[in-house]
């Protein structure tokens, strides 16, 4: 499907004539400015492939609107502290039992080495998360942070899911605003807002049991902002939802941050299936992920559903790969993410597209796609414009087992671009 060359107004255009007039009356609502409620959010959502030219037309507009052609990303790692986890979550294949071959579990002095590493490569945000081990302390989250601080105070540390509030609060017989208060005065700069998976009880009891709640979620996010943590948010999808639960879903996601003001950005999350219980034991009832068609509507109608609420909409490239992600730059998308060094999670539950690309490629993938590379903190301000060049090529951190991520970057005179440190 090509993305480019949207019409300039919504017209009498190839484009839009093949709109239906619900869709052609809500796009019309979002140009204007316009709240779009959750039933207009799903109607974009179940419309055809003939009519998503013209949401993506005003995705991209509402995103030209926010951000200008101006295309972030951080400079970051991310460290899994450790796999091992008994919550049982069906779409996970990240978690491992302490017996098994493979299972982890890093020390804070193993962390912050590599955090170090991290700082001495650029980086300006490390990026934890971790399994709930049975044997973990709750004070292990502030532990972790401390040793970060105390060697890097300047390292933001982006760190610990509403899942792991969840555990380490109930381990510390605390309250979540008293949990979050603390790991703050420790040094937490932001929280990762997964664990969202899709906001609706019925669907979190088949993929969770319903261990984190849609209300639980809920309030441990207000409780973040409540005592200045910001953080992100997500949508897992893909798999067995719809177009319903995802409205719903960003509706309330929207309804938080009228409260509250305190989400940074979306970042949508395709539910990768390969390895995946949750698919792998029941592929007639689960499907592999979303189409193309739903990936693009995903982050197009986010957009239009959060304008003016949240006007950061990030790709996962770790779960779609580069191309798609520079692709998806033409449907309302602002932001790649991060460089992030090492990806554990995607990688097992079936991705395949690496771990990392650097700052000077992330560069050449925003350029690629028309737009203009700037690095950025983890809270969005701008750290470089690169308006004196580009940042020095480096060779990736972990050698590429997958040397095609790149291969659709050309040169100027079309030759592929070559990547550093060549493939593992």
């Amino acid at each position: 499907m090509t993305l480019h060359n949207f019409p300039q107004r919504t017209g009498d255009t190839p484009e839009f004539r093949s709109v239906s007039a619900p869709v052609r009356d809500i796009l019309s609502k979002a140009l204007a400015g316009n709240e779009v409620s959750q039933a207009e959010g799903e109607c974009l959502f179940r419309a055809s492939a003939e009519e998503f030219p013209a949401i993506a037309y005003v995705a991209d507009t509402l995103r030209q609107r926010c951000n200008g052609d101006r295309v972030g990303f951080v400079v970051n790692r991310n460290v899994n502290f450790t796999n091992v986890c008994y919550m049982g979550c069906k779409f996970c294949g990240f978690a491992k039992r302490t017996e098994d071959p493979g299972a982890e579990w890093l020390v804070p002095e193993q962390v912050v080495a590599r955090a170090q590493e991290a700082w001495d490569r650029g980086a300006t945000e490390v990026c934890i998360q971790g399994g709930l081990h049975p044997k973990m302390e709750g004070t292990y989250y502030r532990e972790l942070v401390l040793a970060i601080k105390k060697a890097l105070p300047d390292m933001h540390i982006h760190a610990f899911s509403p899942f792991e509030v969840w555990y380490g609060a109930a381990k510390t017989k605390q309250s979540y605003t008293d949990f979050l208060q603390d790991l703050k005065d420790c040094g937490l700069g932001s929280l990762p807002g997964t664990a969202a998976e899709i906001l609706d009880t019925d669907i979190r009891q088949q993929l969770t049991r319903n261990k984190l709640s849609t209300e639980k979620w809920v309030e441990i996010i207000k409780a973040a902002h409540e005592v200045g943590i910001p953080t992100t948010a997500t949508i897992m999808y893909g798999h067995i939802d719809g177009p319903d639960h995802w409205a719903a879903h960003i509706a309330l996601l929207r309804d938080i941050q009228k409260e509250t003001g305190g989400f940074t950005e979306l970042v949508p999350l395709s539910f990768v299936h390969s390895e995946s219980p949750l698919y792998t034991a029941d592929p007639k009832n689960v499907r592999p992920g979303p189409t193309d068609l739903e990936v693009r509507k995903m982050h197009a109608v986010s957009r239009i559903m959060l304008h003016g609420w949240i006007d950061n909409i990030q790709v996962s490239w770790t779960k779609l790969g580069a191309e798609f992600a520079s692709d998806l730059l033409q449907c309302g998308v602002n932001d790649l993410g991060g460089t992030l060094m090492n990806e554990s999670i995607s990688r097992s539950a079936g991705a395949a597209h690496g771990q990392e690309i650097t700052a000077y490629e992330m560069c050449q993938v925003i350029q690629e796609a028309g737009r203009e590379p700037v690095q950025r903190n983890t809270i969005y301000g701008v750290i470089n414009d690169f308006a004196d060049g580009l940042p020095e090529q480096q060779a990736p951190l972990v050698a590429r087992a997958h040397s095609g991520l790149l291969n659709f970057l050309t040169e100027a005179d079309g030759a592929p671009v070559q990547a550093v440190g060549g493939a593992g």
